[in-house]
């Protein structure tokens, strides 16, 4: 709780009384005319439900498949009735395990060449047990080329505590054959801090993904979000999710080494080499969300779709857009959401910061004092986060994702339509 009120007295103190962080229950919403916009695609199903995961999804089942496909391209549909043939900057998409609708992705992919002009990059997520070498050749030819691989661990031990299905003999085969497919960047996920793991045993995941080729390897902590299962998981194994200490000693030792093997950091988590694309998630400024429990991010305003599969489908099919929650942002309410995604990129460019902040005595306040701990150094063009700036800011971001968004997906997916909710 007390944590709660200093979040949300900072919240007040920098975007003023007048940004209020409500989400309204919403099944209309007009939108602003774009020209350019990025795009996300949720795929909810999963053939078996990892504890650990907080994302939307649902066990798959195959007679889902065909409408949750009719959905998607009637919200296809619903976008460029309000819209008109803008261009698709980007595509990700993710899950859920987005494999389970890999022939289904390349007739959405058809319906979005049809609708919008789509350039950019298309990334993906995946696991290791959908990568044969027939499903990774048709990524390829979907014109997939940024490509992350859901890896986690390389110890059976610790993949059984996660819960995870597979066995680490099948890694580095994948991994090989991913890598001879010809995608423009591989990313391998990795978690560390998993209860029980050693420094060493971290470091040595972070070791078996560079020496296989890894283009990028971004590294979570096990998140604990209440509404997730992986709490009663561990309960029954009896083990404790290690201390800050133990996450900060871990933190430290990856970053040093990502940056002697000649990795740049490109994110608080993400490290990869110098000449290939990076791979992101959450980096794009406005964006559209298929699929349910999608997110929507547009000037003036955030949304999300209803998380329930069914009635997804069901308003899709019906003519509507399926937004279920809906929060009106201001302008500054914006420019702190653009400054938080620069700290996670852990550089902020200063002709931007001073194009959206001007002589904002608060930010220059903030800057000062992170250099002054120890979290921040300047550059000629921008503010780059130290070690332990991208450290602290990755904890507070953790602190602020369980504070706030836990809030909202809790409820979300409990009712398809939420009444307000309140951060």
């Amino acid at each position: 709780m007390k944590s709660r009120l200093l979040l949300r007295e900072l919240r007040d103190l920098l975007v003023g009384e007048s940004g209020r962080y409500v989400f309204e229950p919403q099944c209309t919403v007009e939108l602003p005319a774009v020209s350019r916009i990025d795009l996300y695609l949720h795929i909810p199903f999963c053939r078996s439900l990892c504890p650990y995961c907080p994302y939307n999804r649902t066990l798959y089942d195959k007679t889902n498949i065909a409408p949750y496909l009719a959905a998607v391209l009637a919200e296809i549909n619903a976008y460029h009735a309000l819209l008109g043939e803008i261009e698709i900057g980007s595509i990700y998409i993710g899950g859920g395990t987005p494999t389970t609708m890999l022939d289904e992705i390349g007739q959405i992919f058809e319906y979005l060449h049809r609708r919008f002009k789509v350039t950019g990059h298309i990334a993906m997520e995946t696991i290791p047990g959908d990568l044969d070498e027939k499903n990774l050749q048709k990524l390829k030819e979907l014109g997939i080329n940024l490509l992350s691989i859901g890896v986690q661990s390389f110890d059976d031990h610790y993949l059984k505590a996660i819960g995870r299905n597979y066995k680490a003999n099948i890694l580095e085969p994948v991994i090989l054959k991913a890598m001879s497919t010809g995608f423009d960047s591989i990313n391998l996920d990795l978690m560390f801090a998993l209860p029980g793991q050693t420094t060493e045993e971290a470091l040595a995941d972070l070791k078996k993904a560079f020496e296989l080729g890894s283009d990028q390897v971004t590294l979570y902590p096990l998140f604990t979000f209440p509404y997730a299962t992986v709490n009663q998981h561990m309960n029954r194994r009896g083990v404790m999710f290690p201390k800050l200490s133990v996450r900060r000693r871990m933190y430290r030792a990856i970053h040093e080494y990502a940056l002697s093997q000649g990795f740049s950091r490109v994110s608080v988590w993400s490290f990869k080499r110098d000449t290939v694309p990076r791979f992101s998630s959450v980096t794009r400024s406005y964006y559209i969300g298929l699929g349910a429990g999608s997110g929507s991010c547009f000037p003036g305003m955030f949304y999300f779709n209803t998380f329930s599969v069914p009635e997804y489908i069901r308003t899709c099919l019906e003519g509507g857009l399926p937004v279920a929650l809906k929060m009106d942002m201001t302008s500054a309410m914006e420019d702190y959401y653009w400054l938080y995604w620069r700290l996670y990129d852990t550089y902020i460019p200063k002709k931007e910061l001073a194009r959206i902040f001007k002589n904002d005595a608060k930010i220059k306040g903030m800057l000062a004092l992170a250099r002054s701990l120890g979290m921040l150094t300047e550059e000629d063009d921008c503010y780059v986060l130290t070690e332990r700036g991208s450290f602290w800011i990755h904890l507070l971001q953790n602190h602020y994702v369980i504070n706030y968004i836990n809030k909202v997906w809790s409820t979300a997916m409990k009712e398809p339509w939420p009444a307000r909710i309140e951060l």
